[in-house]
C-alpha cells in the first residue's frame, strides 16, 4: 500500500519554529516516498466486516508482557535530547531535530544545542523533497552515508520527515539475525510494507534468502540503492514492488512457504492499483495469512504497529489468536529509544512477535 506520509501524518504537535536560515534549495526531482512502510496516523475503529470471524480452535501461545524493547544512544544513531513537540537526533554526522508529539516533557539542553543543528524538519509548506527541511549551517545534500551494526546504507532527507530508516526497530533485526544464525539451516524471510530494506539487508547478511515487499517503487530502488552500498549484491534477495495483501494471497495459493515474516503496515495506505489498506479492518486477515504462509518449522512472525488508538494488549491478542496451536510464545509491547541527554524514554511504536518453541 502506498501512503502519504506527508499528507497522512498523525495530527501531532509541530516543532516551535527555528530562527531564520538560509533560503530552502529547490525540491530535487525525487518525489515524496509512498511507502507501505508508514502512514503513521490513527485508525478508524473495526468495521463490521471483520466482526463475527471463527476464532481459531487450540492452545493459546504463552505470553511474555509487557516487553520493553530499548535503543541505547551509539555511535551511529542517537536520541540526543527530546521535548516540546520535538527531537533531538544524531544521524552519523548530521545533527537532527524533527517533530514528535510524544515528547510532552521538557527540554533537557538549552536553546545555544538545540540551535547548534544541520538540519530542521519544517513542514510548513507544500513543497516536495528536500525543500521541507531548512539546513541551518550548510546546505546538503539530499543523501548520505549512514551506517547500522556495520551496514552500510543511504540516509535522505524526505519531504515526509523520515530519513529512511526507523532506528527503533534495531532490536527486532538484532532477534531476527540471531534466530537466522542459530537455526544452521537455510532460512527464508519475508519482509512486508519492506521500505528501504534495512531488516532485508541484515537478514541476507545472517544468510538468510530474502523477499523484500513494498508498493513503492521509490521505496524498492531506494533499498537496491542501499543493496550496493551495504557490499551485499551478491546476497539472493527478491525485490517486490506490489500489494503486499495480494503478494501473500498468491504465495499462499502457489505453496511457497517462510521460516520469518516481518509486517510493519501503515495506518492507511493504497496500493499501487488503488487498493486501500485500513489497519484495523485488513490486519486480521493478514495475519492469519501470514500463519497460512508459514513453513514446516517456522521461525517468528514480527508485527509493529505505529500509532494507533490502541494499546498493545489488542495486537497481542490478535496474534495469540492467529498462532492459537501452534506452541511457542507471543511477545508483545513497546519500542522505545533511550535519551542521551536525560535518560528518558521515548516510545516509538507497539509490537507483538510470535517465536517458535
Amino acid at each position: 500500500m502506498k501512503t502519504q506520509r506527508d499528507k497522512r501524518r498523525d495530527p501531532r504537535p509541530r516543532a516551535p519554529s527555528a530562527p531564520q536560515s538560509p533560503p530552502r534549495v529547490p525540491a530535487p526531482t525525487r518525489p515524496a516516498k509512498q511507502s507501505q512502510q508508514d502512514a503513521r496516523q490513527p485508525a478508524e475503529t473495526p468495521s463490521t466486516a471483520t466482526a463475527h470471524r471463527q476464532r481459531r480452535p487450540g492452545a493459546l501461545p504463552a505470553e511474555r508482557v509487557p516487553l520493553i524493547l530499548e535503543v541505547a544512544p551509539g555511535a551511529d544513531y542517537a536520541l540526543i535530547d527530546s521535548g516540546d513537540g520535538a527531537k533531538l537526533e544524531q544521524y552519523g554526522p548530521y545533527r537532527i531535530v524533527r517533530p514528535e508529539g510524544q515528547a510532552v516533557w521538557a527540554r533537557a539542553l538549552g536553546a545555544a544545542q538545540w540551535a547548534d543543528v544541520d538540519a530542521v524538519f519544517t513542514g510548513d509548506t507544500d513543497e516536495e523533497g528536500i525543500g521541507r527541511w531548512r539546513f541551518p549551517k550548510s546546505v546538503l545534500g539530499e543523501t548520505w552515508p549512514m551506517k547500522h551494526a556495520g551496514i552500510d546504507y543511504l540516509g535522505r532527507f524526505t519531504s515526509f520527515r523520515h530519513v529512511g530508516v526507523f532506528p527503533e526497530q534495531a532490536p527486532h533485526w538484532s532477534h531476527m539475525e540471531t534466530l537466522i544464525r542459530d537455526a544452521k539451516r537455510p532460512v527464508k524471510v519475508l519482509n512486508l510494507f519492506g521500505y528501504t530494506g534495512l531488516a532485508s539487508l541484515v537478514a541476507a547478511r545472517a544468510g538468510a534468502e530474502v523477499t523484500h515487499v513494498d508498493a513503492s517503487k521509490k521505496a524498492i530502488g531506494w533499498a537496491r540503492e542501499n543493496q550496493e552500498m551495504a557490499r551485499l549484491a551478491d546476497r539472493p534477495i527478491r525485490w517486490i514492488c506490489e500489494d503486499a495483501k495480494k503478494f501473500v494471497e498468491r504465495e499462499e495459493r502457489r505453496g511457497n512457504r517462510y521460516d520469518i515474516i516481518l509486517l510493519d503496515p501503515p495506518a492507511y495506505g493504497r496500493g499501487p492499483k488503488g487498493e486501500v489498506w485500513q489497519l484495523f479492518d485488513d490486519l486480521p486477515a493478514m495475519v492469519d495469512l501470514t500463519r497460512a504462509i508459514l513453513s514446516d518449522k517456522p521461525l517468528s512472525v514480527v508485527l509493529t504497529a505505529y500509532s494507533i488508538r490502541a494499546s498493545f494488549f489488542a495486537i497481542h491478542a490478535l496474534m495469540r489468536d492467529a498462532f492459537a496451536g501452534m506452541g511457542g510464545a507471543v511477545e508483545s509491547g513497546e519500542l522505545v529509544i533511550r535519551e542521551k541527554a536525560a535518560g528518558r524514554a521515548l516510545s516509538t511504536s507497539l509490537f507483538s512477535r510470535w517465536v517458535a518453541a
